[in-house]
């Protein structure tokens, strides 16, 4: 088994009271210091990897309730439409995230209400210049594995502004499923009865292939391919239905010799899914399940959509640490990324 430097499956194991924490921190803040619903058109999430993917679960989670949109953008500029009326939040957790920064600067530009969620660095010190809110992170953490200190102040910021009133039992019933979660995929647990661990042994060599269903599946299913490009640096791939229907099906018509040695196809079921999606999941997987090594169905558990939506993450964290150790591979360290990073700041 390798090593694991960085103490990442520490933090992993943590999650659940890394998200209770902030949700206490978040919601200590001065109500009085959060814009007001009646004040916004919009809202916008400025961030990239593990910090971005947090304004996906809002968007995902709360789309059937907001009474305005929630635009997510991981990119440098922002669009034509922010202005006055906007609220945007920009995530990263270190501060420092050069995209992110360069977004929030310009919606600050542009007169937008700007509220910043980081431990600190730049984006930190420019709330700060321009009389702009900003919800402190906690230190000592790898930006991807502080999904819940990012998420939780996104959610009360939410809440403080009137645009989602029950965020707050949101957050609580998703503690209690990550706290169920992790006590059932800790190290502790051994396989098969550790659903984290068996799904792991059964990906094996293969590339896992993601699926998931709706607004709620994508963000898990995106996530699951994260987790395995960081965590296990293994390939993997991600989509989800319907849209995968109208184009991706048809590429499981050729190469099935070469396909079914290297693919696992994992489905990711949530029970907030469109009552057709139960059809395209099991028709799809007729038409395509020859052409794939294997298909592994996994269902979240929980009472409420976001609940849902983190326990399907969070089994995704922990299969990715498997993966890793399986492989000997040592989950913490992204030196591909970290290289990327040095050259690009050694460009003009």
């Amino acid at each position: 088994m390798s090593t694991d430097s960085l103490r990442f499956l520490d933090a992993v194991e943590g999650l659940p009271e890394q998200l209770a924490d902030a949700h206490r921190a978040a919601g200590a803040i001065d109500p009085a210091l959060f814009p007001a619903a009646a004040d916004l058109d919009h809202v916008v999430v400025c961030g990239m990897g593990g910090s971005g993917i947090s304004g996906d679960v809002l968007a995902s989670v709360a789309n059937d309730r907001l009474p305005v949109p929630v635009t997510v953008l991981k990119q440098y500029r922002v669009p034509a439409f922010i202005g006055p009326r906007s609220l945007v939040i920009a995530v990263s957790y270190s501060g420092g995230t050069e995209e992110t920064e360069s977004m929030a600067r310009a919606a600050v530009e542009r007169g937008a209400r700007l509220v910043v969620i980081a431990k600190g660095g730049p984006l930190a010190e420019l709330a700060a210049s321009t009389g702009s809110l900003h919800v402190p992170c906690p230190d000592g953490y790898l930006p991807r594995a502080a999904l819940g200190a990012l998420i939780a102040p996104i959610f009360v910021t939410m809440m403080r502004t009137g645009l989602l009133p029950d965020a707050h039992r949101e957050l609580a019933a998703a503690e209690q499923q990550l706290t169920r979660r992790r006590d059932a995929c800790a190290r502790a647990v051994a396989a098969p009865a550790n659903e984290a661990r068996e799904i792991a042994r059964r990906i094996g060599r293969t590339f896992p292939l993601v699926y998931g269903g709706g607004a709620l599946g994508a963000v898990a299913a995106y996530r699951w391919k994260c987790d395995i490009n960081e965590n296990a640096k293994a390939p993997a791939y991600w989509h989800t239905y319907p849209e995968l229907d109208h184009n991706e099906i048809c590429a499981w018509g050729q190469h099935g010799d070469v396909t079914r040695q290297l693919l696992t196809l994992i489905e990711l079921r949530h029970g907030f899914e469109h009552a057709r999606l139960d059809a395209r999941f099991a028709i799809t997987r007729e038409i395509i399940e020859e052409a794939v090594h294997q298909v592994i169905e996994v269902r979240a558990a929980g009472e409420t959509r976001l609940a849902q939506l983190l326990d399907l993450m969070y089994l995704g964290d922990w299969v990715s640490c498997y993966l890793a150790l399986d492989n000997d591979v040592d989950p913490g360290p992204i030196d591909a990324i970290f290289t990327l990073k040095d050259r690009l700041a050694a460009q003009p």
